[in-house]
């Protein structure tokens, strides 16, 4: 994995979803990480369409990423197509959530 693309994980897992106390990337949001000369490809689910954050907890995750060094821009699609399920959730988040 790239350097950068470590660095992308770890300010995504500084992202915790409002209602369950686990980073987004524990709990499987992320479903593509692409980077290819400091442009960042992100797709993205949230847990409902319904979500309370679905407006701005996109926007955190973009921010979060155009504020590392040798980042330029960030492509970020919200996603549907799989829909989210407990089972996208990693080990930790389902040990963290006592599932």
């Amino acid at each position: 994995m790239s350097d950068l693309k470590e660095k992308v994980i770890d300010e995504i897992k500084k992202i915790y979803d409002p209602e369950i106390p686990v980073n987004i990337f524990e709990l499987g949001l992320i479903y593509k990480i692409e980077i290819e000369k400091g442009n960042v490809k992100i797709e993205m689910t949230l847990t409902t369409p319904n979500c309370p954050v679905a407006d701005s907890l996109p926007k955190m995750v973009k921010d979060y990423i155009l504020a590392i060094d040798g980042v330029t821009d960030v492509d970020l699609k919200l996603v549907w197509d799989p829909p989210w399920t407990k089972d996208k959730m990693s080990e930790v988040a389902k040990l963290e959530l006592n599932l």
